[in-house]
């Protein structure tokens, strides 16, 4: 064994002389992430923190009435007034998220469980990330489909949620 002194001062090209031909062999490439099995999301909701589980809830049921089941009439029971949105093409406040949605929506009853390829639900603090795989086609119909993934990312406090991240970028 080499002592740890010694291996944090070798250069980084000695390092790979020295790493086991197993571990440079492995394949690099990972099967795509998958959603979480049906029946499987209230398991997420948990947390030895009970300030952490009540804020998941929260973000799952919004995810579940507002987004999916588009009952706008229900974002000021999930939604600060003051909301603040980070997405470039949804406007800030329960008010604008509210009037952008509204020409979409057709409000529908809401199901147990998220439908759009929940992979987690993780919480730290104040923040709590919904995780999404996602199936996409290639840009050509000779390209091949491809999985990714997308996130949502909230501020909650006081019981509401007060502001929201997520990767799209200006349409």
């Amino acid at each position: 064994m080499m002592p740890a002194r010694l291996f944090r001062s070798l250069p980084a090209a000695t390092l790979l002389v020295l790493m086991p031909a197993a571990a440079l062999a492995a394949d690099p490439v990972s099967p795509p992430p998958a959603a979480a099995p049906a029946g499987s999301q209230a398991a997420m909701l948990t947390s030895p923190d009970p300030q952490l589980a009540s804020n998941k809830k929260l973000v799952f049921d919004f995810w579940r009435v507002v987004i999916e089941a588009q009952n706008l009439d229900r974002a000021g029971d999930f939604l600060a007034e003051d909301y603040l949105q980070h997405n470039p093409n949804v406007p800030t406040g329960r008010a604008g998220f509210v009037r952008f949605f509204t020409p979409y929506a057709h409000a529908s009853a809401p199901v147990a469980e998220i439908r759009g390829g929940l992979i987690s639900i993780t919480a730290e603090r104040d923040i709590v990330v919904l995780a999404f795989a996602r199936q996409m086609p290639g840009k050509t119909p000779q390209d091949k489909p491809f999985t990714t993934t997308a996130f949502d990312m909230f501020r909650v406090k006081d019981g509401r949620i007060v502001e929201h991240w997520d990767g799209d970028v200006p349409r």
